[in-house]
């Protein structure tokens, strides 16, 4: 009787009607959505959006972070100017910064391959899993071993699906509730066709992130390549544009407000389902430490990219992620300080606990589940300082990263493949071999050695009861030593480490990933390879840890979640979890305090006037300038809005989206490309916490910007004609 009560309560997840407008809602959910759809004017069919192969869902694909659409039959990929800042990157030198300049490819053949590990995923299939990967779990098992158990069956699931060219995803939606295994063609040859300047597709730079008004070109395009049998294949010259089913029409009339719009893309992550105790811990740890590190690390890079231009280029994507997400965790610790985030929390969670408490049966169903989600959060609480630094080692060092990956392989090699480490199988060998390949293009060893200094030192500050006691013993480090002997200390160790190395080396790298085994490994007496066999241990009692956690949490998460979609009256969208959704809402403004009023579109007029010559930030380069002083001498033409009498640039949605969600494309109600989705608004940006209906917005590059901009800057009539607008009109 327990477990069919909890099944239909599971089913009330697919929602009837959203109140609010809230949710980054699955494709299939869409269609359940139709009565409030129409409320809005919607007179198409919702059903379109449930049909992952269809219009115009078959168009929209992911980059692997951000999201992206097919907008011609030739493969042609629109996203981000900041989602091909790594392509920008690995094709730029001092003599040629395409991060600055720009690039146009007039011709397929100048196009540009984006380096290693560049992908188009296109979702072509969606299944529910749950009974496989979930179902008929012995609850005498333990936490670790149930927590293996699961990835055991994620791994097998995954295996099965996946063939040449299709890569699969086991994902768990609503706190494990729910499992579904997603195919997605995987096309390898990714290549650069145009890209703005810098200080068009940044323009405002970090003064303006996050901010509006914005006046940003943040837009660029792709093409996808396969083999001449049209299957997916590695880069090569004898590659063909990929022919997609489905590819959006880019329309030449925009977003005007009052309209309708969708957004569909691979959302990263939202929290709206967490624990107030895990929430709290986000807003009082981890988002401030996040700061201050990503502050720190950020005053490093930018030093030493003063220092080089070479340097400058190649830390620029890392430099622009901290950047990214430092000021993304501050707005929302503003946010959720001024809009009592916390205390909306603990209200939520106490109606909840009542909610239960209101009816026995449900209480001794459901009520278990928040107080042992507490506890396990208790139990991560007490090891979080060690297990952030420990993590932070890899992250800041590509040298320590890239002797992770060897030494990994080289373990699980002997292993079958269904035995193996998940991010060690051999369906990641070929990603792992890109990475380090694209260190060729990305390693600068002086930065390299800064970041991970500055782990060490956040090592060497751990209290006693965290230390990482093969840390401490490599490089000689002893809890409250004074912060002047631990440096001392920690210097000399990098010293004797990056004298001692070898896999800066590209083919030394290269040749220990494919064929080395441990013992070949250790043969080599390689200071990095060393430093990680001696931290392999400590990272076995880590994973061991996190299996526990895992396990404990899949047995009370599912149970959590259930209670929170039955309280809502079946009317929820599960958090974010990279996985392709739909979210829908105006084009409008929004008043974001008292006495401000933010209208919902911005223009060509508004590039220049903030244009300050000299500014990194806010200087327009002469030819977009020359531009938009001869379109506004010219006053009419087909991009430009009537009712603002200029070219639109950027507008704001009521769109309910998060990371992740850079680059997806803006539909219209005929499901026409009118606009990239690019960032949120500083008020708001606490929404992937708790959603607020009346003030979240989102900001979206219209397509007259872009279309504009190819005809009037780039004079790219060859894109225009692509794209299905008159050569004409870009041969001004």
């Amino acid at each position: 009787m327990v477990k069919a009560r909890l099944a239909a309560l599971l089913a009330l997840a697919l929602p009837v009607l959203a109140p609010a407008d809230e949710g980054m809602w699955m494709p299939q959910q869409i269609p359940d959505l139709a009565p409030r759809l129409q409320q809005l004017g919607f007179d198409g069919d919702a059903r379109q959006f449930a049909d992952l192969t269809g219009q115009p869902m078959g168009a929209i694909v992911s980059l692997g972070g951000c999201s992206a659409s097919f907008v011609s039959p030739d493969g042609l990929v629109a996203t981000n100017h900041h989602c091909v800042i790594g392509t920008l990157q690995f094709n730029s030198t001092p003599e040629r910064n395409l991060l600055e300049d720009g690039f146009v490819a007039r011709a397929r053949a100048e196009e540009l391959w984006s380096g290693p590990g560049a992908r188009v995923f296109v979702t072509v299939s969606v299944k529910e899993v749950t009974a496989e990967i979930a179902g008929g779990i012995d609850a005498r098992v333990g936490d670790a071993e149930r927590g293996k158990l699961l990835e055991r069956r994620v791994k097998a699931r995954t295996a099965r699906c996946e063939k040449p060219g299709l890569r699969c995803t086991v994902a768990s939606f609503f706190e494990g509730a729910r499992w579904f295994e997603i195919g997605q063609l995987e096309i390898q040859d990714v290549r650069l066709v145009f890209a703005p300047p810098g200080n068009v597709g940044n323009f405002g730079g970090e003064t303006d992130n996050w901010m509006w008004p914005r006046h940003s070109g943040d837009f660029a395009l792709y093409r996808a390549y396969v083999g001449k049998d049209g299957a997916p294949r590695p880069h090569a010259k004898d590659n063909v544009p990929y022919r997609p089913r489905r590819w959006l029409k880019v329309s030449p009339k925009g977003a005007s407000e009052g309209d309708l719009v969708f957004v569909a893309g691979y959302p990263g992550r939202t929290q709206r389902l967490k624990t107030l105790r895990e929430v709290k811990e986000q807003m009082e740890w981890a988002y401030p430490g996040t700061v201050r590190r990503n502050k720190d690390l950020l005053a490093i890079l930018e030093r030493l990219s003063r220092e080089s231009p070479e340097t400058a280029i190649r830390v620029n994507p890392r430099v622009r992620g901290l950047a990214n997400s430092m000021k993304n965790r501050e707005g929302v610790l503003e946010g959720a300080a001024r809009g009592g985030l916390l205390e909306k929390k603990a209200r939520d969670e106490q109606a909840l606990v009542a909610w239960l408490q209101a009816e026995p049966a449900r209480q001794a169903e459901l009520g278990a589940a928040l107080p042992a989600l507490d506890r396990l959060q208790a139990a991560k609480e007490r090891t979080r300082e060690r297990d952030l630094v420990f993590q932070s080692l890899t992250m800041n060092s590509s040298l320590l990263s890239a002797a992770r990956a060897i030494s990994r392989v080289a373990e699980e090699r002997p292993k079958k493949d269904l035995e193996r480490d998940p991010a060690y199988q051999q369906r990641e060998w070929p990603r792992l071999r890109e990475s380090l390949e694209r260190l060729e293009r990305t390693l600068d060893l002086g930065a390299d050695r800064a970041q991970l200094r500055y782990a060490l030192v956040e090592a060497a500050a751990l209290p006693a009861d965290q230390r990482i006691p093969p840390l401490d013993a490599a490089v000689g480090l002893t809890p409250g030593a004074p912060p002047d002997e631990a440096a001392r200390r920690i210097d000399a160790f990098l010293d004797r480490l990056y004298a001692g190395t070898r896999l800066a080396d590209r083919k030394t790298r290269l040749a220990l990933l494919e064929r080395a085994s441990t013992k070949d490994l250790t043969g080599r007496k390689d200071r990095f390879l060393e430093l990680f066999a001696a931290l392999r241990p400590f990272e076995r009692q880590l994973r061991e840890e996190q299996y526990a956690r895992d396990g404990a949490r899949s047995r009370v998460g599912p149970l959590y979640a259930r209670a929170l979609v039955a309280r809502a009256g079946g009317v929820l969208a599960p958090d974010a979890n990279s996985t392709l959704r739909v979210t829908y809402g105006v084009v409008k403004g929004v008043s974001p305090r008292d006495g401000l009023y933010y209208l919902p579109q911005t223009t060509l007029a508004g590039v220049l006037a903030k244009h300050r010559a000299g500014d990194e930030e806010f200087d327009v380069p002469a030819p977009v300038r020359e531009a938009i002083r001869a379109q506004r001498a010219r006053g009419g033409g087909p991009f430009v809005d009537a009712k603002l009498g200029d070219v639109p640039v950027d507008f704001l949605s009521s769109v309910d989206t998060t990371g992740g969600n850079s680059g997806s494309a803006v539909l219209n109600s005929r499901g026409e490309l009118v606009g990239l989705l690019f960032d949120g608004t500083w008020e708001t940006i606490a929404s992937d916490f708790l959603f607020d209906a009346e003030s979240t917005r989102s900001i979206q590059v219209d397509s007259r910007y872009l279309l504009w901009f190819l005809g009037d800057v780039a004079k790219a009539p060859n894109l225009l004609q692509e794209l299905g607008v008159p050569a004409q009109v870009g041969a001004r």
